[in-house]
């Protein structure tokens, strides 16, 4: 079991699905608590990189999708790997694609794998290289009826190089243990994983400085419609005016994530509610603060990179106003 628990990354499993109304995170606190002052800043080199940091978590909770759903892509979890990425763990060194591709293909799909990220920060470099240090609970269920499950504590320690387009790619991981065994209650974790990990792509474009609308494309469903103050975009045509638009007049931007909450509604189909403190600066060096609530119905197609927006309304909590001093 030992092997088993620390590569349970790299396992072939049949994931279940979480159930409809299944809420997989905390509360975000009342909207009525929130004014400037509550607003979190960060400094400017962070709100220069900040769409790094959230590019290196949107890897991160992408890795999981393999273990997590049997209807995910190997290819997809090369996509996120260097050609030479080395991983250890306690089972030994994996090397490179053709190491990972092998260690797949000696596993079965019999075991349910479950990752609760309890932690995850990122430490992003001006020249796109970035580390992340995380710590998880890795948890399977009884193989007996009625038996506890197994659970590890875990903490991963990753390292990411820049990659074409905003998305880095694992350079190296390691698995490391990080507290002693314990059994427990088996809570599948596949859809806040992969909803974290949209979330957080979709932040890293939208402050990403080198402003691309077309990797969007990617992450809107057919029939998607966001409500934003300027008024509903419902077409590609009015999301790229005004990403290329309003949205460009901001120099730099971050979000620092509040909380994220994620309810399974359906069948593959999210609803995610994310509070974030906004911190822009504008061309002639202003800083910009302000709090959002975001409110998504993502839809997952597992066997695609990212889960899809279908709509998205934002409310301001705090609107956009000078950072006080």
């Amino acid at each position: 079991m030992r092997a088993t628990i620390l590569i349970g990354w790299l396992a072939l499993t049949a994931a279940s699905s979480p159930a409809v109304g299944q809420t997989q995170s905390a509360e975000a606190p009342p909207a009525s608590s929130y004014s400037v002052a509550n607003v979190r800043t960060v400094p400017a080199h962070e709100v220069v990189l900040g769409h790094r940091r959230d590019a290196a978590l949107a890897q991160y909770y992408r890795w999981f999708q393999f273990t997590e759903n049997p209807a995910a892509s190997a290819d997809h979890l090369l996509d996120i790997l260097d050609e030479n990425i080395v991983v250890e763990s306690g089972a030994g060194v994996v090397r490179g694609h053709a190491g990972v591709l092998a260690q797949i293909a000696a596993m079965k799909r019999s075991a349910h794998h479950a990752h609760d990220v309890r932690s995850a920060s990122v430490q992003a470099g001006p020249d796109g290289a970035a580390s992340l240090t995380a710590e998880i609970v890795y948890s399977t269920p009884s193989q007996q009826a009625g038996g506890a499950g197994r659970q590890a504590n875990l903490r991963y320690l990753v390292d990411l190089r820049p990659d074409n387009g905003v998305l880095p790619k694992f350079t190296r991981i390691k698995i490391v243990p990080n507290g002693p065994a314990q059994t427990g209650d088996f809570e599948t974790r596949y859809a806040i994983n992969r909803a974290k990990s949209l979330a957080y792509y979709w932040l890293a474009l939208i402050d990403n400085p080198n402003r691309n609308a077309e990797p969007f494309k990617e992450i809107f469903a057919a029939d998607f419609a966001l409500n934003f103050s300027v008024g509903k975009l419902d077409s590609f045509a009015k999301f790229k005016a005004w990403y290329d638009g309003t949205a460009s007049t901001v120099k730099y931007s971050t979000h620092v994530t509040n909380s994220m909450t994620v309810e399974v509604i359906a069948p593959d189909t999210y609803k995610v509610v994310g509070d974030f403190d906004w911190q822009g600066v504008m061309p002639d060096g202003r800083i910009m603060v302000g709090r959002t609530q975001n409110n998504w119905v993502f839809v997952d197609n597992p066997s695609e990179r990212f889960a899809r927006i279908r709509s998205a309304d934002i409310k301001m909590l705090v609107p956009f106003q000078p950072k006080p001093l």
